[in-house]
């Protein structure tokens, strides 16, 4: 059975939207850049600069989630690696050659 993904991406997690509009506007995006990105948008000005720190690891988590899915790859050093083999320095981008 095929999946509509814009019902999907309609239901997903306002992070997980993040993700998939980021990386499909740069190509690819580091977590890093996604929890920055969110914390702009959601911050107040007497929020302090390092906002983006409280929104790395959901974003960590959503990627995780959208790789298991497979509507993103994960990719260290320009190749895509196994969920949960990703480890240290990465990016997001969507699944190539499919």
């Amino acid at each position: 059975m095929m999946t509509d993904h814009s019902e999907t991406e309609s239901k997903d997690d306002p992070l997980a939207q993040a993700i998939l509009a980021l990386a499909a506007e740069r190509g690819s995006v580091s977590p890093q850049d996604v929890a920055r990105s969110v914390a702009a948008a959601r911050g107040r000005p007497k929020d302090p600069p390092d906002l983006w720190r409280r929104y790395l690891t959901p974003v960590k988590q959503q990627g995780l989630h959208l790789a298991r899915q497979g509507r993103i790859e994960i990719v260290r050093g320009g190749q895509a690696v196994e969920p949960d083999k990703a480890k240290g320095l990465f990016k997001y981008r969507l699944p190539q050659g499919r």
